[in-house]
């Protein structure tokens, strides 16, 4: 199959790491793929980085001289090579290759929606989801029923396709976890909650760091530690830092900053914390966790309650909750077991492999 997967996204987040996937595990699988971004962008240098071979266009461009020189554009790769699908994974484009599909192009149209924007029920959207897409793909089930209830976009059209683990990468490491674990200074007797995700305030790092206190400072859980597996970007390592000295648990809290060896970081952990207050619309760093064995909890945001059972969720922003689900994961050692068996059992159908399978038949379908 020839698909071209439409990435116009700057950031490397969770919905250019879908694109970016899908498009390796494609090509890895002999399907002719091209992977179509913005030149310079984060999401573009990654794509290189991974042998992708991107190609640039400018297709988040407002400029009518611009506009018209990308249809040009567009049309030519069409025209050179022949998709069987174009997969868009943004909306900036959406609408001029929902033209090109009605102007007569020999290509099914398949528009991906891994953002937390839910999109407006308005004549434009209708057009674009309902008659030029052959396919609509939700990466969680909020967003599959407002296609359906909100846009009114036949069922048949909607697809729920969760991102896939890179599990060559992504699985338990027991000596990974003891040398990190030996790094940071953990004994044995330690409980260490960590949380993997960049420093940004829809991460929910403040909440955690006050949960942790909690359990720290007025529950007698003195053997608990911190791991914030992650770095600088929106929100500074400065006002974390300040964060953990405000909740008075400087002691207790490892921040890793950007390192190699992620998986063994994860395994390192004892439970894995999903602290979002939004978002979540894809979930890699809870696909990851769980990928490497870990119970995982998390607030209830996004994709979140397709991933986890009921009891491993707690509302979003909620402090004190999240204390009281901590605390269980830490201090019930039979009920953490069963949320770790429940998370291996989930993973099995999310692996790489039924990432690309599902999507294959999704193309195949549409």
């Amino acid at each position: 199959m020839r698909t071209i997967q439409v990435v116009n996204v700057r950031w490397f987040n969770a919905t250019a790491w879908y694109g970016a996937f899908l498009s390796r595990l494609l090509r890895e699988a002999g399907h002719e793929t091209l992977f179509i971004g913005l030149d310079g962008t984060q999401s573009f240098v990654r794509a290189q980085e991974w042998g992708l071979e991107p190609v640039a266009l400018d297709l988040n461009t407002a400029s009518p001289l611009r506009l018209a020189a990308l249809w040009g554009r567009m049309r030519a790769l069409v025209r050179d090579f022949r998709p069987d699908v174009v997969n868009c994974h943004r909306g900036e484009a959406f609408v001029l290759w929902g033209m090109l599909r009605k102007a007569g192009g020999r290509f099914k149209l398949v528009r991906t929606r891994g953002d937390q924007r839910l999109p407006r029920n308005n004549i434009p959207n209708r057009w674009l989801h309902c008659h030029a897409a052959d396919a609509v793909v939700a990466t969680n089930s909020v967003m599959a029923r407002h296609f359906r209830d909100v846009l009114q976009v036949p069922e048949q059209k909607i697809h729920t396709i969760y991102g896939g683990v890179d599990t060559a990468v992504f699985s338990y490491d027991e000596s990974g976890r003891q040398r990190v674990r030996a790094g940071y200074g953990y004994g044995a007797g330690d409980f260490v909650l960590g949380l993997l995700g960049r420093f940004d305030r829809v991460k929910g790092q403040k909440e955690l760091i006050f949960a942790v206190a909690d359990l720290y400072h007025r529950r007698g859980l003195r053997h608990v530690r911190l791991m914030l597996a992650g770095f600088e970007t929106a929100t500074s390592r400065a006002e974390v830092e300040a964060w953990i000295d405000e909740a008075g648990v400087r002691d207790i809290t490892v921040i890793t900053g950007k390192r190699e060896d992620v998986a063994a970081c994860i395994s390192a952990m004892d439970a894995g914390v999903v602290a979002s207050l939004w978002s979540e619309t894809i979930a890699r760093a809870a696909l990851e966790i769980m990928a490497c064995g870990r119970p995982l909890v998390s607030t209830g945001v996004g994709v979140m309650p397709d991933l986890l059972p009921h009891e491993a969720l707690c509302a979003e922003g909620d402090v004190t909750a999240l204390a009281d689900l901590l605390e269980k994961a830490v201090r019930d050692e039979p009920w953490r077991h069963w949320l770790q068996a429940a998370c291996v059992q989930r993973m099995k159908t999310l692996r790489e492999r039924d990432f690309l399978d599902t999507t294959l038949a999704m193309y195949e379908q549409a």
